[in-house]
């Protein structure tokens, strides 16, 4: 290693990008590269930043299989914060294994860390638990154990479990101090707002109240009908049944939870699920059968019964019916959860995180860029979509949670 080199990695570790620049930004040799993708990662040019690493990559070949699993490190992580999640895991693994063969477990805990994000990111909640119980933290630096442990925040938050992700934050925040580094730091107090940040809405017998996850969460167990507008499913203390895949029985069930402890007119459901304000025998028999089915499903948790001018809900408990709303209307409420961080997302990204087709995103997207609550930057395939922040609420409920295998 030359004194360029050496210069320009003490620079970049002090946080001096720029004086790292000044060492090696006219240099391509394979080491000249790899400092300036990751000086240009630390500025904020990922695209460049790419490009710099796979270039010093492909010039360590394989002779210098160290080198080369440094450099496929730093590009995953800078594939994350692009969003781009098109290249392999696979390549990733190996070079977290190439590095902790070859001793330098420091970026072998790194890579590790970043697959861990990558579960997180793309909502694979079992695969990101197991990655971290699989982590080995002893020797790591303290800024590795606040990712660790902010990670497990995450995942405690995302599976309600409150008072997990409160000792999870604590870890991270007296780690993330060790470590002095103020994003990190940033990163940590922005999860620890989103435990006072109302969370959801509940609707219950004509009334609308904000909620926060404590509250969700207490909720969930106390023996209520819970019909969740979020993740399309109804819950009670004894268990879950998803409707996700019958969206007429579940705006069926969701309109007759709004009603409740009253039952709710034949029309008026007819209108809001059928979408028709001139209803016929037709509707009307549609209805019946669709009533039937729901009543079918719904035996575990409740009864449905015809009333002298509707249907009226009857929850199996004694604590009644309420529904958990999403913090904002309509049903594109992943996507708003995914593109409140701020980041720019591919469509291809958040079809892959939400688990829709493409063309499913896309149109999503363009109701939404019609309402104003989201906008596209540049064009064809470099185009990214970007979204304000939620005022006032947490996204953390909207997030989508995808099977491991899926």
């Amino acid at each position: 290693m030359d004194s360029l080199i050496a210069a320009a990695g003490r620079a970049l570790t002090a946080g001096d990008v720029l004086g790292a620049l000044k060492h090696v930004g006219w240099r391509d040799d394979p080491p000249a590269l790899a400092l300036r993708g990751i000086a240009m990662a630390q500025l904020g040019d990922y695209p460049r930043a790419r490009d710099l690493l796979r270039r010093a990559a492909r010039g360590f070949g394989p002779r210098e299989p160290l080198a080369r699993a440094r450099c496929v490190v730093a590009e995953a992580e800078v594939a994350l914060a692009l969003r781009d999640f098109g290249a392999e895991p696979q390549r990733l693994d190996a070079a977290a294994q190439a590095l902790a063969a070859r001793g330098d477990r420091a970026n072998a805990r790194h890579a590790e860390l970043i697959a861990l994000r990558r579960h997180l990111l793309l909502g694979r909640l079992e695969a990101a638990h197991a990655a971290l119980d699989t982590l080995d933290l002893e020797g790591a630096p303290a800024a590795h154990h606040a990712l660790a442990a902010l990670a497990a925040a995450e995942i405690a938050l995302r599976s309600l479990r409150t008072r997990d992700a409160r000792l999870a934050l604590q870890r991270a925040r007296t780690a993330a101090s060790l470590a002095g580094i103020p994003a990190l730091s940033a990163e940590i107090a922005q999860a620890d707002a989103s435990l006072r940040r109302p969370a959801a809405r509940i609707l219950h017998a004509g009334h609308e109240q904000p909620v926060t996850l404590d509250y969700v969460e207490a909720l969930l167990a106390s023996g209520t009908l819970v019909v969740d507008a979020m993740r399309h499913a109804v819950r009670d203390a004894t268990g879950m049944a998803s409707f996700a895949r019958r969206p007429v029985l579940f705006a069926l069930l969701r309109a007759l939870a709004t009603g409740w402890p009253g039952d709710v007119d034949r029309n008026a459901l007819i209108a809001r699920v059928f979408r028709t304000r001139q209803p016929d025998e037709t509707h009307r028999a549609r209805l019946r059968v669709e009533i039937g089915r729901l009543r079918r499903l719904l035996a575990p948790f409740a009864d449905l019964t015809a009333t002298a001018r509707g249907f009226q809900l009857t929850p199996h408990g004694t604590r009644g019916a309420v529904v958990l709303a999403s913090p904002v209307e309509g049903e594109q409420g992943a996507l708003h959860g995914l593109l409140a961080d701020g980041t720019a997302w591919s469509t291809s990204a958040l079809a892959l995180a939400t688990g829709d087709s493409q063309r499913s995103v896309q149109r999503a997207l363009a109701a939404m860029e019609a309402a104003g609550q989201v906008r596209a930057i540049g064009r064809a395939r470099a185009q990214r979509w970007v979204a304000p922040p939620l005022v006032g609420f947490t996204t953390i409920l909207l997030l989508p949670a995808t099977p491991t295998g899926a």
